[in-house]
């Protein structure tokens, strides 16, 4: 595994966030980019849009079927993008989404135990505003790489086996 990177074959990316904002003792957090790049989810074509759908559905289930901190768990999924367009994200000032947002799917785990109280279960998890993310995400820890790997080997046994996706990675 490259250092972000889980698993990179013809549906999307499945990779670990450049900001982690669910600790791994508390379900996780991982994100699934579609196959090509694109500002909104509607801009791909019948068959991305499917094999996407499968990657995100496969990354979830390998998530819950491998993570033990997520016994009698489950996954919240979000499409989000939103601090991309503010107005101080780079590059600083207004932006447009067609050219500034690009799509991907977090995929979070949400462990019953959790001990944050912005992921407490049962309840909505919490976000800050964007100004106080990076301070607020430096406290969780990303999974590691023993985790990444059984869920990568769990993910390429679901799409081959379930969602009958050919091998189509290294």
């Amino acid at each position: 595994m490259s250092q972000n990177i889980l698993l990179n074959c013809s549906a999307g990316i499945v990779t670990l966030p450049p900001t982690t904002l669910n600790d791994r003792h508390d379900g996780g957090h991982l994100v699934v980019n579609p196959p090509r790049e694109v500002w909104e989810r509607s801009e791909l074509n019948p068959t991305e849009l499917t094999a996407w759908s499968f990657l995100v559905a496969a990354t979830g289930r390998a998530m819950l079927d491998v993570l033990p901190q997520l016994a009698g768990g489950c996954i919240n999924y979000w499409e989000a993008g939103n601090w991309a367009l503010h107005d101080l994200a780079a590059p600083p000032g207004a932006k447009n989404p067609q050219e500034h947002r690009r799509v991907h799917l977090h995929v979070f785990g949400r462990s019953r135990t959790a001990t944050d109280a912005d992921w407490r279960w049962g309840e909505s998890p919490k976000f800050p505003d964007y100004v106080d993310s990076k301070t607020w995400a430096a406290k969780f820890t990303r999974l590691n790489e023993h985790e990444c790997s059984a869920i990568r080997e769990q993910i390429e046994k679901i799409l081959i086996e379930k969602y009958g996706i050919e091998k189509t990675w290294s």
